[in-house]
């Protein structure tokens, strides 16, 4: 694949009732100027819905925002992911995440957890090497044609 043709597909977006989204705005404005293609949801997203989108926009990357503690229901997400089919598409948390309940993140699947300080230059840049992984694990579980 060329480099030029390569665009991730990402949608950032809120679960639970953390309505703080002024972080999630900031980052999906910085991974469109950085040539991916972004869907945005509003806050107070359920479950259902965001993996609803996630297929329906054939994204490669999710991007969740948590200022609360709606970050211990992301593993939630992560089997509803799995069980609808989604397991190449890679998962990121930004925001308020204790360090002691980051763990629970990372064996749940999430690729990374982006801590308040992290620069957009980091984020995008490791959204992007996660989306080629998405894209690239995606492509090897589709059945080969003749």
């Amino acid at each position: 694949m060329n480099t030029t043709d390569f665009i991730p597909r990402v949608l950032v977006t809120k679960i639970g009732l953390d309505g703080h989204d002024r972080g999630s705005r900031i980052v999906a404005a910085a991974c469109r100027d950085a040539g991916m293609e972004v869907i945005y949801t509003p806050p107070w997203q359920s479950i259902p819905a965001v993996v609803k989108l996630a297929t329906e926009e054939d994204v490669d990357v999710i991007g969740i925002s948590s200022l609360a503690t709606d970050h211990l229901i992301v593993p939630k997400l992560m089997r509803t992911l799995h069980e609808s089919g989604l397991a190449h598409v890679r998962v990121v948390v930004g925001g308020i995440v204790p360090d002691h309940e980051e763990a629970l993140l990372i064996e749940s699947g999430v690729r990374q957890v982006f801590h308040p300080g992290s620069t957009m230059d980091d984020i995008t840049t490791r959204i992007r090497e996660f989306a080629r992984e998405a894209r690239a694990h995606d492509a090897e579980s589709m059945p080969q044609g003749n």
